[in-house]
């Protein structure tokens, strides 16, 4: 029923949210302070939803190769949980191929668009994007943790031998085990560096809030209480998802006075008709509360294999029944990051990785801790762009 119960109060706020639109202070006999606070209210119950549907990445052009290029998306592989995204710009000269390997934690990839952005000025990139369970027929079939390494496996084979990847917060567990498995293959399309970026090789180091709620409780509270099944109405209707709306909602409960504080800000930006101050809030907010559904199998296996039971960490993870192994990564290089204020994925818990990748020579590896940034701050703003994207690029060059 928690599915249902959002979707009628959403349907119940629909028709004001939709009247808020429709009406024009402008027009009325009032002084002009008060019409620009009326409508700045309006706009506030307007914007008061969230939205299903991915937004657009907006990337159409970047300043790469010494002068602008254009930028267009193109579906390199379309899969049914999703697709591989290419970037391709409009330039002749041959880049290093970097997968990056998006979240699936309740938004679209598109919350990785700061960062494709910062990547394509010296890079051909590709993304995983990520579809939204709800939108998934049944018939489609499961999708759990394994099918994630599977899909990254698929990608990297798509996109050919000598490619780079780039893994931000909760994939990076998929993505060094896709590595793993590549690695123990001889796989052809192995990549040359892997960076994993603040995410939970070892959640049991320094936990955080977050890592505490994944294992405080057992699994049966979380099918019982976070999970639900998709309305018929959509094309996913019967599947059984962790709701994106459910994961907004704890986001939101971790930093409450920030988004209020925020929300009051936009509301005097608009009231005082500051439009460019208060569009930098409404960009955040449109990708922010763009939700993404994801499947229940996919969710309470992260619970389970990557938190609870921390396998990769204590060696005993496994993908299709064969143990994973960061041992046998022996060729690609390895960069972990980490933001010194990350209160979602502590210190330690990414550069983890480097004891479990022991075979890597000592040339192969390197750690980059960056002072005084949360975790969006480890690959999104002015720290991102000035201070940890040139590691990461002279990384990825070094290895080319």
């Amino acid at each position: 029923m928690l599915y249902q119960a959002y979707q009628f109060h959403d349907d119940l706020l629909a028709p004001i949210r939709k009247a808020a639109r429709t009406v024009n202070p402008a027009i009325w006999p009032l002084p002009h302070d008060w019409k620009r606070q009326f409508g700045a209210g309006l706009e506030m119950i307007a914007r008061f939803e969230l939205t299903h549907t991915r937004p657009d990445f907006g990337i159409k052009k970047v300043f790469s190769g010494n002068r602008e290029v254009a930028v267009r998306e193109q579906v390199a592989l379309d899969l049914p949980f999703g697709n591989l995204l290419h970037f391709v710009k409009d330039m002749d000269a041959p880049q290093p191929k970097v997968l990056v390997v998006a979240p699936l934690s309740g938004h679209f990839s598109t919350l990785l668009t700061k960062t494709v952005a910062t990547l394509l000025t010296d890079h051909d990139v590709y993304i995983t994007d990520w579809a939204n369970a709800r939108d998934v027929p049944v018939a489609a079939g499961r999708f759990g943790v394994e099918d994630y390494i599977a899909y990254v496996i698929r990608f990297l084979d798509e996109i050919g031998p000598g490619a780079h990847v780039l893994a931000v917060c909760q994939p990076c567990v998929q993505a060094l085990a896709a590595v793993a498995v590549m690695s123990e293959d001889a796989h052809p399309a192995l990549p040359r560096t892997m960076t994993l970026m603040a995410g939970p090789i070892d959640p049991r180091e320094s936990p955080t809030a977050v890592n505490k709620l994944a294992t405080e409780k057992p699994l049966s509270w979380f099918e019982r209480n976070v999970t639900a099944r998709v309305p018929e109405r959509y094309r996913g209707g019967g599947r059984r998802v962790y709701p994106g709306f459910v994961q907004l909602s704890a986001f939101v409960a971790m930093n409450s006075e920030r988004h209020r504080a925020q929300h009051q800000k936009l509301y005097d930006h608009l009231a005082a008709g500051e439009t460019s101050e208060a569009q930098k809030i409404k960009d955040f907010y449109d990708e922010y509360f763009a939700v993404l559904d994801l499947t229940e199998e996919f969710y309470i296996e992260t619970i389970d294999r990557v938190f609870q039971r921390a396998e990769l960490a204590t060696g005993d993870f496994t993908y299709r029944g064969r143990k994973v192994d960061p041992g046998k990564i022996r060729k690609t290089a390895l960069l972990t990051v980490e933001g010194g204020r990350d209160d979602i994925c502590a210190l330690g818990q990414t550069s983890a990785a480097h004891d479990l990748c022991h075979s890597l020579r000592p040339h192969l590896k390197r750690h980059h801790l960056q002072a005084n940034v949360g975790h969006y701050g480890t690959f999104s703003g002015k720290r991102w762009e000035k201070e940890i994207y040139p590691v990461v690029r002279n990384f990825i060059l070094a290895m080319e």
